[in-house]
């Protein structure tokens, strides 16, 4: 098998050392690449530095034509894209190809906010001691940044972090992670594309155990990570002059009250509780619905649940495969099990087969119990009853995370009390937590993290606001 090159400083590279990547559903090798040195790696980090200022005055055409140019050839090889993502993450096609167009509008949008992003022109003779002034706002890269990324959207999260750094001028560092590096480095392939200058971009598939160099180096002072919350606030702590972004976890709930669509919530919750095998930070995790429909809503759900196909990834028909190793499905297994020990019911699933868990509901588990309060990262949701809106929007709340939430209702009012109340970064009103548009502002609150993703929250995070102030002018 061909061992696949890294990108270093926009060029392709190869190192001492090999990582091998298989597929979790039947344990094929699936790709082999290249792991860069350490002298690679300073390589990399220098080459960043070096052209930050270049990269910094690269014509806005430059910039948005390169990232046009990054969308229409996802475009153009996005089954390729999709099959490889669904070799290397185990995730089905089905989803491996939403997430190919998703990578695909966000370059475009990157592109379409590069043209549209420019300066402000402030007058500042509203008082009599500025008159004759005229401030001029812009906003400036902080420097080169070190995008961590994680293995569920191997391809679109790095996407939300390469995109707006183009945009913004500024050169980056992806260390994609161990177990889905080959996407980010067919990403890489076509950045190289470009007439991006080098330095530019690196894709460093170096475990994680020298990720520490990394995130210390003071060449890169913008930190964006996406991952584990122990991980994120390991490294904020780690670097605290940095300006650090975190993208984490959280155990997203969906609220259906009572005068929701019944049919409408059961089929949304049932397959975005299990898409991604559960191993997405917004799939739905707590269902917490209003006691006078809860026999009707679950008498829905179940049967929803059941009707997910689950099995081959590689298959067009399957809708759940496996998480992303076995080691992964055990863990979402022991917790299932602890919930039952102390009282919760399996109303459908709890069984795991190799990587694959079967799509589970649980219901009484216990409020201290890892799958009502961590983030359990498979397909297993709980489901709680409450006694109307106000012991809802509580229990939502009733977390350490906030990343977005649900809220199935036809109340106008009820949808703009959800808004003002609940502890989140994102409210989605008659839909699942799970919905997300690649242009909106995307993150969270509490231990769900800090700084926002979307292409243009993301191109402010990586950048600051610089005054020119012009003086003597007839304005």
């Amino acid at each position: 098998m061909d061992v696949r090159p890294f990108w270093l400083a926009g060029r392709p590279a190869t190192g001492d050392a090999e990582l091998t990547v298989t597929n979790s559903h039947d344990g094929r090798v699936v790709g082999v690449c290249s792991v860069p040195t350490p002298d690679q790696v300073e390589e990399a980090v220098a080459a960043a530095e070096a052209v930050r200022k270049e990269a910094a005055a690269l014509p806005v055409h430059v910039r948005a034509e390169a990232l046009a140019h990054v969308s229409r050839r996802l475009a153009e090889r996005a089954d390729e894209i999709a099959r490889l993502i669904t070799e290397e993450n185990g995730k089905p096609v089905f989803w491996a190809r939403g997430e190919v167009g998703r990578a695909v509008s966000t370059f475009r949008f990157a592109a379409e906010e590069t043209r549209r992003s420019g300066g402000e022109a402030m007058r500042l003779d509203t008082e009599p001691a500025a008159a004759g002034r005229l401030a001029y706002v812009s906003r400036v890269p902080r420097g080169p940044i070190l995008a961590i990324t994680p293995f569920n959207f191997p391809l679109n999260l790095v996407a939300h972090k390469v995109a707006p750094a183009i945009a913004v001028g500024a050169p980056v560092v992806v260390k994609p992670a161990p177990a889905t590096p080959l996407s980010a480095l067919l990403l890489g392939e076509i950045l190289a594309e470009t007439d991006l200058p080098a330095g530019m971009f690196s894709v460093l598939p170096v475990p994680n155990e020298r990720a520490a160099a990394l995130v210390e180096d003071p060449r890169l002072p913008v930190v964006s990570f996406t991952g584990s919350g122990p991980v994120g606030y390991a490294i904020m702590e780690s670097v605290p002059r940095k300006h650090v972004t975190l993208e984490l976890g959280g155990n997203a709930a969906a609220v259906v009250l009572a005068d929701a669509d019944l049919d409408w919530a059961a089929s949304r919750v049932a397959l975005f509780s299990n898409y991604q095998a559960g191993q997405s930070c917004i799939a739905v995790q707590r269902v917490i619905v209003e006691e006078s429909v809860r026999d009707d809503f679950l008498a829905r759900l179940v049967p929803a649940v059941e009707a997910l196909v689950t099995g081959d990834p590689a298959d067009e028909k399957t809708q759940v495969g496996p998480l992303v190793s076995a080691e992964a499905a055990e863990r979402v297994e022991q917790w299932v099990a602890e919930a039952v020990a102390g009282g919760a019911r399996v109303l459908t699933g709890g069984t795991r087969d190799g990587a694959t868990v079967a799509p589970t509901v649980l219901a009484d588990a216990p409020a201290g119990a890892r799958v009502s309060c961590e983030e359990v990262f498979g397909p297993v949701m709980v489901v709680q009853s409450v006694s109307g809106p106000d012991e809802a929007f509580a229990a939502v709340n009733d977390s350490k995370y906030g990343l977005q939430a649900g809220v199935f209702t036809r109340s106008l009012d009820l949808a703009f009390r959800a808004n003002r109340e609940l502890e989140v970064g994102g409210v989605v009103i008659g839909d699942v937590p799970s919905y997300r548009a690649d242009q909106m502002p995307y993150g969270g609150v509490k231990e769900s993290g800090t700084g926002r993703e979307g292409v243009r929250s993301a191109m402010a995070d990586y950048t600051y606001e610089k005054v020119m102030v012009l003086t003597g002018l007839s304005l």
